[in-house]
Parts: structure tokens; sequence; C-alpha cells
């Protein structure tokens, strides 16, 4: 028997003398090593072992027999014997996935046809999304940390030249690490490029933006008090243009006022949910209200907002905050808060004995004049700089610190030096207690400050009492770049507590005090 030929068995397949055969059956074929030759069987098939002369026919009218069946053409099983054994011919791996998604696709088109779908109801498989379809999409940055980026700027200045408002340019040389941030000087205001008489900027806005611009008026609660005010002024003033509607048109007219005040000076994460409220307030209004009507509710918003948010908040933290003040404290405070200056006022008036540390910073000096409000009511004090604050911590007992914002993540923005004092305090284990309002606390979400800052006017770093200037004409040294930084965010883990108006919480419950605050809005 040749170990080359294809023997075909009837009822049984027998082990086949074959070194390189392969057994296919009729019913199921299974791969052998095989170059030469294919056996098939018709009800099964045996694993062959190569022993060549075993198991042959032992006849020659065996071979012929079967040789002729082999021929023969295969018959139908019976209906009564139906054969279970055969199988449907091998598909591909690719066939088989695509039979497996048409029908996935056609059981999902069928789920959505009962729910009442009319649309149409497609079989075939789905195609695939981008992969950038599948990802969340970022939200776009903002266009005051772009400031390298060309296509930006030409951006900006086009929407700016839409408005009517000049672009203000950048002012000296930048640090690499800060170059995607605006620097301005205050030698060049915007208010210089402003031609008054065709301007679209209202003058209550262009006097509030040299304000600004100046520094003449800092510090979040008077820069978003003076905002609001000047919103005031603005309403009282408006006049609804014929066929529009006042809560349609009046924020349209609010938008290059505060592009205009954005471009004098950044504005800050309180000015902006003030924003934001006043945007809310102006779009609730119904169309059929009378304009002066409208106006009326509108400042009187305003006034609630300042004095729910701002006022009565200062009082409820006050409240909060004495409670941590015992007698014979000493108290550090760093800078000017006028809400820490606030609770200070009312702890001694309440005669708590206690002393307080002023620490200050250059440029600004800013504590000179928290100096000068606690010394006229009558409270002792100590004044420092940031310099010597090694030295006077080993007899603090609290720091009060104030806050610009407090961020989703639970830490805090605020002067920079902040976080120099927490980390300080945290090494003599001298607990520092924050004081915010509620209407600080966004949603914005910072570990570090590079990426979201203020630049300063670098000029105010050359100015000194006597002598001479060592860094007069800075601007012609290519080498030399002056960092004016104005704040810095300090991670909660220096941060024992934060006084709100809400209460006493710690930094990582911002996120639930701005869900309460989205529900209630």
């Amino acid at each position: 028997m040749s170990t080359g030929d294809a023997v075909s068995c009837e009822r049984q397949s027998l082990p086949l003398l074959s070194t390189g055969g392969a057994v296919s059956c009729e019913r199921q074929s299974l791969p052998l090593l095989s170059t030469r030759g294919v056996v098939s069987c018709e009800r099964q098939s045996l694993p062959l072992l190569s022993t060549r002369g075993r198991d042959e026919p032992e006849n020659p009218d065996d071979i012929a027999r079967v040789k002729n069946e082999g021929k023969d053409e295969k018959k139908p099983s019976s209906p009564s014997q139906p054969d279970t054994h055969k199988e449907a011919p091998t598909k591909s791996k690719a066939e088989l996935k695509a039979e497996r998604r048409a029908q996935q696709e056609s059981e999902r088109a069928s789920k959505t046809g009962k729910k009442g779908d009319p649309g149409p109801q497609s079989t075939g498989p789905k195609p695939k999304a981008p992969p950038s379809e599948l990802q969340p999409v970022l939200k776009r940055l903002p266009e005051h940390v772009q400031v390298d980026n060309p296509e930006v700027l030409k951006k900006l200045a086009k929407k700016l030249e839409r408005q009517q408002i000049p672009f203000r340019s950048d002012y000296g040389y930048k640090v690499s690490l800060f170059s995607h941030l605006h620097q301005y000087s205050r030698q060049a205001p915007l208010t210089q490029q402003l031609s008054i008489p065709s301007t679209v900027i209202h003058p209550v806005i262009v006097r509030l933006g040299l304000q600004y611009s100046q520094g003449i008026i800092a510090g979040s609660n008077a820069r978003s008090v003076a905002l609001l005010h000047a919103f005031k002024q603005v309403i009282r003033d408006y006049v609804t243009p014929p066929n529009e509607e006042l809560s349609r048109d009046l924020v349209n007219k609010l938008k290059p006022y505060i592009s205009f005040l954005n471009q004098c000076r950044p504005l800050s994460a309180s000015m902006g949910n003030a924003i934001k409220y006043i945007k809310k307030e102006i779009s609730n209004i119904p169309s059929q209200c009378k304009e002066e009507e409208a106006k009326s509710k509108l400042q009187q918003c305003i006034d609630c907002f300042i004095n729910e948010k701002i006022v009565l908040a200062a009082k409820a933290i006050s409240k909060y905050a004495i409670e941590k003040i015992s007698n014979g404290d000493v108290i550090l405070v760093y800078g000017c808060s006028s809400l820490v200056n606030h609770i200070l006022c009312e702890a001694y008036d309440k005669c708590r004995k206690f002393r307080v540390i002023v620490v200050d910073s250059r440029p600004r000096l800013e504590g000179r004049e928290a100096l000068r409000r606690l010394v006229k009511r009558g409270i002792s004090c100590t004044y420092v700089l940031i310099s010597a604050l090694s030295y006077v911590l080993p007899e603090v007992s609290k720091v009060f610190l104030g806050a610009h914002a407090l961020l989703a993540n639970g830490y805090v923005m605020s002067r920079v030096g902040t976080s120099q004092i927490a980390l300080v305090a945290k090494a003599f284990n001298v607990p520092v207690l924050v004081c915010c309002e509620t209407y600080k606390f966004c949603e914005r979400v910072q570990t570090d400050s590079f990426v979201s800052n203020e630049l300063d006017d670098p000029d105010d770093l050359m100015l000194t009492r006597k002598g001479k200037n060592q860094l007069a004409g800075w601007q012609q040294v290519s080498q030399l770049g002056l960092l004016n930084l104005v704040y810095d965010v300090t991670p909660p883990v220096f941060v024992d507590l934060v006084i709100t108006d809400l209460g006493m919480i710690p930094c990582t419950s911002v996120p639930v005090v701005l869900r309460v605050k989205n529900v209630d809005q």
C-alpha cells in the first residue's frame, strides 16, 4: 500500500501507515503531518501512527473494494437516523467576527425599534469612531495664559477690534517660564489709546479700568464691590434699543466692558463669579417685563449680592473665627486682607486680649496699611518683613491668612508669599487658618503658580528709598528679566482649617460647597 494515496473507509477509519499524510474525514478534518497524501474517513478520524506496514488490508480484493467505494457518490443519511456529527465548512476568523458583529447590531436595532425609535435600523456594522471622539473633549485654555501663541494673539486682537477696544501690548523682557502670561506697565495705561468721544465704553468703566491698572483699587473684595457698583451705574444709564429685548441686548452690551477691564488687569476669581451672577439675573428677566422695572430689579439683585456674599459673609466668618481666638494669643497675619482685619477688630471689640504680628513683603508693602488700621483700633502690633519670619514664629500661636480664591482641588490662591508662610508655620507646628468667603470658590484646578498667574509691573521692583537705583535701564540688558509675581498657591496639607460663611471646613470640602451652590442656582 502506498503511503501517499487517499484512503476512504466507509464505517471505520483504520490507522494507516503514513509518514507525511493528513487524515481528512467527511465529518471532521484534523491536520496531520503530511507532505504527500490525504486519508479520508467517513465516520471518525483517528490520529495516525507513522509505523509503515501496520494494519494494512490483508488481500488485494479489500484494497480494490476500498478504492471503488471511495469513488462512489456519497448518499445522504436517512431521516430516521440524522447525522449529528456533520459540521459546516470551516470559516475564517474574520468571517466569524463579522457574523457576530452583524448579529449584535441586529439585536441592538431590534431593541431600539421596541423603544419607539423611528430612525432607520441598519444591520451592518457601525463605523468605528475616531479616537478623538471617544475621548472627552478638553476645555479651551483661556486667552490670558496663551500670550506666547501668535495665533491666539491674532484672534484676541480681532476680537478687541470688533469691540472697538485697543489692544494692550506686553512690556519688557519676560522670564521664559512665564512667557505665556501678560506683563503690563503702569506707565502705558490702556486709557491713553482711547478716544473718549467715539468710544463705546461707558465712562464709569473707563475710570474703573484706570483705577485697576494703577493699583488704586486692590484686593479681591474691593475690586468686586467696585465692579458691581460700576455695573449698577451702567444698568441705570442703559436704554433698550428698538426691536430689542433687554435680557439679550444688555448682556451683549456688557461684553466689551468686561474685555476692557480684562485688558486693564486680569479679572480675579471673585469678579468672574460676580459677572456670572449678573448675567444669570439679566437672562432671567422675562421679555414682557417693563424696562424701568427690570432695571430696578437688577440693581436690587446687585445690592443683594454685595450684602449677602460680602458684608453678611464677613460677619458670619468673624463669628466663627472669634471662637478660635483666646486671651493671650499671638496672631500672625500677612499683607492686608480686609476680611482678616475685620475679624481682628471684631475680636478686639469683644474684649479678647491678643497681640498681632504683621508680616509684609516688597514691592507692594501692603502690610503697612493693615498695620495702620489695627493700630488705629488700639491693637498691639509688631511689624516684620517676610525674611524675618522664622525668628518670630516660635512665639506665634495662630496664623490667620486671607485668600484670593479657593480652588476646586483645595489649593489656596493668595498673595505671593502666602505659601511660604504656611510652609514655615507647618514646620513650627503652628495652626494655619484661612478666611475666605464662598463667592471666591471657583471650579478651576491648579497645583502650581506657573500655568495661571498674574505678572505685575516689573518696574515696581526697582523702587528704593535712598541711594542710586542699581536696576535703572534694565530693559537694555538683554539677559536680565525682572519677575514680579502677584499670586501663589498653597497646598491643602499646609492649611489646617478654612473659615467660611457656611462654617469651618477643611480644604477638601471645596467641591462639596461648589456642588451645593450649583444646585441652589
